[in-house]
């Protein structure tokens, strides 16, 4: 529903958002100044050098379509971490939103405002106005979609009126909601720390081998402890190499394909949008879109949920928890862990495990051999990892043992990251439901014990 507001002056409401009629009334535009990116092009491309931040890089970070550029621009293009960014073009409902910039210093590509607010205006609370306003924006620029893009432009900016309360109001304004995203940006830090701790064993053993290399190098001895390597896992760990045909691996340990020691099952869509498919669906329904948007390896819900009628159109059925779910195209490599039963459409391969891998190692093979899977896919259109193809795929196959207690050591820490990540889903319900009665001014009294409101 499209969000109500004033028409005092005429221009409608999508330019007249409500605000606390005590508040003074100011122009968004000239309270901030806006630096739009620039348009690159592609002999300005190189193999190194500073990265071209568009939407795809501010949303999921650098990655191996990141564009860089050895050149030197103008240093008003040159964004750094903590930079405010509104994006002003695209696809309304995914890309029009405003964003704290938090990777490595990089060149602002073309559709993306750089915000730095005047001095009588508090940042953070800015940062909250744009957040206020994203429903606005984004019929703003639907309104003028054309072709899968709209735009909210300079015009519309400086058409648009908000209610600024004093400074010091503020700033206890931002203290509040930025409490809320503190917490949970340091959660998102934790779990970053996490599943790197998990990735790091890993690869310590299963790519490294650096378990066995220790044992041959007579680094590591039974009844001793090495730093990452205490003494009771001295017996998990082969003390040679044999050949394989993915090289040399750990002797006892074995190359099979990965259709053989997990079920890789793939899904499908309801040949029809009826509506009995998805009206008051209960069933989780993953796509790549659902994998794309997770701040973390665990899925909790999906965009879109099932009836029990669409469920049975669907060949897959409905997934276990646990279930390993990557997308196998339009980018082959979201990854990800279910934690509720789901369904997934066509986009995406489910990898079901059972006590032969557990799925915390499926997991760490996929993201670790991602390069392999994708030598492997097809496609005119699009690339795409087939499940037949997926199947054939040589996986590493350590002991039992091995596998049993690389499950027990990285259980614990995917149980804290999801504890984590269903803390960071309360705070941020708490928080999307306070910013617009306090951006608006609708709820003051929270504000009491820090300014003075008449």
């Amino acid at each position: 529903m499209a969000p109500e507001g004033r028409t005092h002056n005429g221009s409608g409401w999508l330019y007249n958002p409500n605000f606390n009629p005590d508040w003074e009334r100011r122009k968004l535009y000239g309270l901030a100044t806006w630096t739009n990116g620039m348009a690159f092009r592609e002999f300005e491309f190189s193999e190194v050098g500073r990265p071209i931040i568009k939407i795809a890089e501010i949303k999921n970070g650098i990655s191996g379509q990141t564009k860089f550029t050895e050149r030197e621009y103008d240093r008003s293009y040159l964004i750094k971490a903590g930079d405010m960014l509104f994006c002003w073009s695209g696809q309304p409902q995914t890309s029009i939103d405003v964003f704290w910039w938090r990777g490595a210093d990089g060149w602002l590509n073309q559709h993306i405002f750089k915000v730095e607010p005047k001095p009588d205006v508090d940042r953070l609370f800015f940062f909250y106005i744009l957040k206020y306003l994203r429903p606005y924006f984004i019929a703003i620029a639907s309104n003028k979609q054309t072709t899968g893009l709209g735009h909210v432009t300079k015009v519309d900016l400086e058409r648009i009126e908000v209610g600024l309360p004093s400074k010091p109001e503020q700033r206890a304004i931002a203290e509040i909601l930025g409490a809320l995203d503190d917490k949970i940006e340091l959660n998102r830090r934790m779990n970053e720390m996490l599943e790197a701790m998990a990735r790091a064993i890993f690869k310590s053993w299963f790519v490294d081998f650096e378990p066995v290399r220790a044992k041959i190098d007579g680094r590591w001895r039974r009844g001793q402890s090495l730093p990452g390597l205490p003494a009771d896992l001295y017996d998990l760990f082969p003390d040679s190499f044999e050949d394989s045909e993915l090289g040399r691996i750990p002797r006892g340990w074995r190359i099979a394909p990965i259709g053989e020691t997990v079920d890789v099952v793939g899904g499908s869509t309801p040949h029809t949008e009826e509506s009995s498919f998805w009206d008051d669906g209960v069933h989780c329904f993953a796509t790549p879109k659902d994998l794309s948007q997770l701040d973390g390896p665990i899925l909790f819900a999906t965009e879109r949920k099932i009836t029990d009628s669409g469920l049975a159109q669907i060949g897959s059925g409905l997934l276990p928890v646990g279930t390993v779910l990557l997308s196998s195209r339009a980018p082959i490599g979201y990854t990800a862990i279910a934690e509720t039963p789901v369904a997934v459409n066509q986009g995406i391969a489910a990898v079901l495990c059972g006590d032969t891998v557990p799925n915390y190692y499926a997991y760490f093979w996929i993201k670790e051999n991602l390069d392999v899977i994708r030598s492997h896919a097809n496609g005119s259109t699009f690339l795409e990892i087939s499940k037949g193809n997926l199947r054939r795929i040589g996986m590493l196959v350590p002991q039992g043992p091995t596998l049993r207690r690389f499950r027990d050591l990285v259980a614990p820490l995917f149980r804290r990251l999801a504890d984590n990540l269903t803390e960071s889903r309360t705070l941020a319900a708490i928080r999307d439901a306070l910013l617009p009665k306090l951006i608006s001014g609708e709820l003051r009294c929270l504000l009491r014990p820090c300014v003075s409101i008449r």
